[in-house]
């Protein structure tokens, strides 16, 4: 619970500044003011709504315009940040030019002080005006008062000024500059989400990549794995999804096939036939799953799934291991459960996986996420097969990652053992994936 509030919190605050940037500085009190800032509170609430909602029945038809709110909301927030310290600058050079303006040259060369004139906008608010706390756009009252007048097509006046010299403008220069910060964000998130969208829903990429093992038995060099993660079939995803999948995997002719964890975000009944087509994936010595977090977030929990897979010819490993003989040599393949299974008492137990093994034969790992090689590391296993980052899914959430995992995609390494972190070739969440294309790996092992 701790953890949703801290979730909720955050969209809340992102959505006021969002409106501070969005509605606030860019328009003046009045009608459109008002609509779009319920418009704003409605997008908001539809987040929560839409995170609890989409692991129902009934909340379903929600995901789509959710998550992609939650994308936009997302890369609006990023755009604005980024265009904080320009805005500032031209924020600033208009008030330079707006002191340049009423002092003057005269009032410079006398050392004498020119009160500023009152606008008709700003006229009968006497000494509140002075006194009032500046805005989020670092303007006193007085400040934006002349924006009323800007916005009504007044500029501000300058001392001294005829009627000529006090035309109309289109709008005032700080609604114009809030307003070409609030276009400039909205195409860059429109743009990018577009881009991530294209990318998220379209082929994974096939990463080929070769792990070289000083134990590996000579025999079993050339051994080669076919690694995915985090498909993550759901609400947003079809049974075509799975069905790319599987044939791009079969195309690989892999000997082995692992799938790590996140499989599923629903229980069978809801997404079984999705989950078909995984009976037809192919290789010499069989495809082999362990859980991931979201199987124990399921209504039904991870049980229900772990028998489906037997029935399709996918071999759970629930903390335990097998032999997977090769060319006259034998390579250990073990697998534990998540880290979430420990709330259901169904944790990672790597003594029951990899205790008491010869430890002169080289093992490979399945384990979701890449934190756990630090237990692994212990047992003195080669290689771990990992996912659940998802390669970050939407930069920047990339540089946010190793903050708790070690490994944030592609070939690393924790306490000795070689960690292989796939992006996984699916999403959750949003259908968006921004510089971290999905991906399947071809993982040739090399003595």
């Amino acid at each position: 619970m701790g953890f949703v509030a801290m979730v909720f919190s955050v969209v809340a605050l992102v959505h006021y500044y969002l409106w501070r940037r969005l509605v606030r500085a860019t328009t003046i009190p009045g009608r459109t003011r008002r609509v779009l800032t319920w418009v704003l509170v409605g997008m908001g609430l539809l987040v929560p709504v839409t995170l609890i909602g989409s692991r129902t029945d009934w909340g379903h038809f929600l995901a789509w315009p959710g998550f992609f709110w939650l994308a936009v909301m997302f890369y609006l927030f990023v755009f604005l940040v980024i265009l904080e310290i320009p805005r500032a600058l031209a924020l600033l050079a208009v008030r330079r030019s707006e002191r340049r303006a009423v002092t003057g040259p005269a009032a410079q060369r006398s050392g004498a002080r020119v009160a500023a004139p009152v606008t008709a906008a700003s006229a009968g608010t006497g000494t509140q005006a002075g006194s009032e706390a500046e805005d989020g756009n670092g303007e006193g009252n007085g400040d934006r008062q002349r924006n009323l007048a800007q916005d009504a097509g007044q500029d501000s006046p300058r001392p001294g000024a005829g009627a000529r010299d006090g035309a109309p403008t289109a709008i005032g220069r700080r609604l114009f500059i809030a307003r070409t910060a609030a276009a400039v964000a909205g195409a860059g998130a429109l743009v990018t989400v577009g881009s991530g969208i294209r990318t998220a829903l379209g082929d994974p990429v096939i990463e080929r990549v070769g792990v070289t093992l000083p134990r590996l038995d000579p025999r079993l060099s050339g051994l080669r794995f076919a690694v995915v993660s985090d498909i993550h079939l759901g609400p947003l995803t079809g049974i075509r999804h799975t069905e790319r999948i599987v044939r791009m995997i079969n195309e690989l002719e892999a000997d082995v096939v692992a799938v790590v964890g996140d499989l599923v975000d629903g229980t069978v009944a809801e997404l079984g036939s999705m989950a078909r087509p995984l009976a037809d994936l192919e290789s010499r010595y069989g495809a082999y799953f362990v859980t991931g977090n979201h199987e124990y977030y399921t209504a039904n929990g991870p049980g229900e799934w772990i028998e489906e897979l037997r029935g399709l010819g996918i071999r759970p490993l629930q903390n335990e291991r097998v032999e997977i003989g090769h060319a006259g040599a034998v390579l250990d393949l073990a697998g534990v459960n998540d880290i979430a299974g420990g709330t259901v008492d169904a944790g990672p137990d790597f003594e029951r996986a990899l205790g008491g093994r010869d430890r002169s034969r080289s093992t490979v790992l399945l384990a979701h996420q890449p934190i756990q090689a630090r237990d692994a590391a212990g047992y003195g296993v080669d290689l771990q097969l990992s996912g659940h980052t998802h390669g970050g899914q939407m930069v920047p959430f990339n540089l946010v990652v190793p903050v708790q995992q070690p490994v944030v995609a592609g070939l690393g390494e924790v306490d000795g053992t070689r960690v292989y972190v796939t992006r996984g070739a699916g999403f959750w969440g949003p259908p968006v994936r921004v510089g971290a294309p999905p991906e399947i790996t071809l993982l040739e092992l090399r003595a």
